[in-house]
Parts: C-alpha cells; sequence; structure tokens
C-alpha cells in the first residue's frame, strides 16, 4: 500500500529504471498477455506518459525557436523489446538514479539526433 501511495505522487515518468524494469521483468512470464495485466498497463502508461511529457518539452522548445536535445519525427513507433534493450543499456548501478523520462530522452537523442 505504501509503494502506491508514493507513486501516485510521482510525476509521470519518475519512476526509476530500476523500478520499471524490476516490474517489467515480474509480468513478463505472463509473455503476449503481461500487456494486459493491470502491472502491465501501469508500466505502459508511465512509457506513454514520459512521451507526451518528452514532446511538450520538445513541441515548446520549437516554438521557442530553442534547440532541442533530439530531432524526432512527429509520429513514430517503438516496441517494447526497443524500449527495453534502451533501459538494460544503462550499467545496474545508476539504474536507480535514472528515471523512465530521463530514459526516453535519452533514447530519442540516440534515435534521433538533430543534424550537426
Amino acid at each position: 500500500m505504501m509503494a502506491g501511495a508514493m507513486l501516485c505522487g510521482m510525476a509521470p515518468g519518475d519512476m526509476s529504471v530500476a523500478a520499471f524494469l524490476l516490474r517489467a521483468d515480474s509480468v513478463s512470464r505472463l509473455g503476449p498477455l503481461a500487456i494486459a495485466t493491470p502491472e502491465g498497463i501501469r508500466l505502459k502508461n508511465e512509457v506513454v506518459a514520459a512521451g507526451k511529457r518528452y514532446k511538450a518539452r520538445i513541441d515548446a522548445q520549437r516554438r521557442a525557436g530553442l534547440r532541442t536535445t533530439s530531432c524526432p519525427p512527429e509520429t513514430g513507433s517503438l516496441t517494447p523489446d526497443q524500449w527495453l534493450a534502451h533501459l538494460r543499456s544503462y550499467p545496474a548501478p545508476t539504474r536507480k538514479a535514472v528515471s523512465v523520462y530521463v530514459a526516453f530522452d535519452g533514447l530519442m537523442k540516440k534515435r534521433y539526433p538533430c543534424p550537426a
């Protein structure tokens, strides 16, 4: 119950990479059904919220004429395997200090670097 209360006070995408991977690994044993579980839905919503937060920031920077951290297309797709592989690329000791939002930004920098 305490974990639920703490999560409710967090902004979208503030879950740590370590917590996300721990939860994802626990539901992944269900295979394709994992996404339909309440925990699978919560994890998906965490990534979607981080993506929306990221897009809002990028859009605001573009409107203000500022340089953005990455240059993604207006639409795109990200598979769960691509996302999990990116999260696992963070060294285990740093995963607790990196949020899902920061990891999303990092993935966009890798996938969609801005032209020099």
